[in-house]
C-alpha cells in the first residue's frame, strides 16, 4: 500500500513497485489521477492495482485505509503528507491540524493497523517518508515537529520490532524534484542545484537502505553530510544556519 501515490516520491514508489511485479493498494483524494495512475501500471507493468480514494486528514477515511490494512498487506509506504506557507501565526488553524492529522495522525493510524498482520506473518515492511526537516531545525514549525515525530515514532517502532521479521523506516529526504513547494505555496528560487534530489533517486537509495536495514535513511550524499555536520555543531549555530537558508521560503 502506497499513500499519496499520484504525484512525486509516492508516484516514484508505486512505478518501482510495479515494475518489480507488486500487487499495490494506491491510496490518495484525487480520484482521477489515481484511476489514471492505476491505469497506466496495469498498461506498462502489468501490475494488479487496488484503488482506495480517501482522504487522510478525515477520521473517517483513515479508518477505511486502516481496515483495508487490517486485511494485510507485505509493505505500508506512509508517504501522503504536505507543507503550508506563511507564518504559523496567521496561518489558518484549520489547515494547520489538517497537517498533522495527515502528516502525523495518518502515518501511526495506518502503522498500527498494519503492524498485526504482519507480526502475524513474521515478515513486513513500513516505510514512513519523513525530511530532512525532521532532523534539523528548520524554517518551518509545524512541518519540521511532523516530520521529527515520524522519524522518532519510527526509530522507536524499530527498536520494539526487533527479530520480528518486521521492520520500520524512516526516509527522510532533502528537496526532492516534486510538486511538493508550488502545492505548498513555497518560494524555492535561489535554491542552489545542488540541493535537489530526483525522486528515482530518493526511491532506489531508500530501497537499498531498507534491504540494509537502515532505519534511519537520508537519500544523497550532501545530505548525509549536512545531517553528520549537524550533529556536531551546537544548536544555537545550527539555528542561524538553517535560518539563513531558508530565509523568504514562508514555510510553516
Amino acid at each position: 500500500m502506497i499513500t499519496g501515490p499520484t504525484a512525486g516520491l509516492g508516484e516514484g514508489f508505486a512505478r518501482r513497485f510495479a515494475a518489480d511485479g507488486y500487487d499495490l493498494v494506491l491510496v490518495a483524494r484525487d480520484e482521477a489521477r489515481l484511476n489514471r495512475l492505476a491505469a497506466e501500471l496495469r498498461d506498462e507493468a502489468g501490475a494488479n492495482v487496488e484503488v482506495l480514494p480517501a482522504d487522510l486528514a478525515l477520521a473517517t477515511d483513515r479508518e477505511k485505509v486502516a481496515e483495508r490494512l487490517r486485511a494485510g498487506v507485505h509493505t505500508l509506504v506512509n508517504n501522503a503528507g504536505f507543507g503550508t506557507s506563511g507564518e504559523f501565526w496567521t496561518a489558518d488553524y484549520a489547515l494547520l491540524q489538517s497537517q498533522l492529522d495527515v502528516n502525523v495522525t495518518a502515518v501511526m493510524a495506518l502503522t498500527h493497523a498494519a503492524l498485526p498482520p504482519m507480526l502475524a506473518a513474521g515478515s513486513g515492511t513500513v516505510i514512513n517518508v519523513a525530511s530532512v526537516a525532521g532532523l534539523m531545525p528548520g524554517r518551518g514549525s509545524t512541518y519540521s515537529a511532523s516530520k521529527a515525530w515520524v522519524i522518532a515514532f519510527s526509530e522507536g517502532l524499530a527498536n520494539g520490532l526487533t527479530g520480528t521479521g518486521v521492520g520500520v523506516h524512516a526516509l527522510c529526504p532533502g528537496f526532492v524534484r516534486t510538486e511538493f513547494h508550488q502545492r505548498a505555496g513555497i518560494d524555492m528560487t535561489g535554491t542552489p542545484s545542488w540541493f535537489w534530489l530526483q525522486v528515482d533517486d530518493v526511491v532506489r537509495d531508500c530501497l537499498h537502505d531498507v534491504a540494509k536495514g537502515e532505519v534511519v535513511i537520508v537519500p544523497g550524499l550532501q545530505y548525509k553530510a549536512l545531517t553528520a555536520g549537524s550533529r556536531l555543531v551546537p544548536r544555537k549555530l545550527l539555528r542561524g544556519l538553517t535560518k539563513r537558508v531558508g530565509r523568504g521560503r514562508g514555510r510553516t
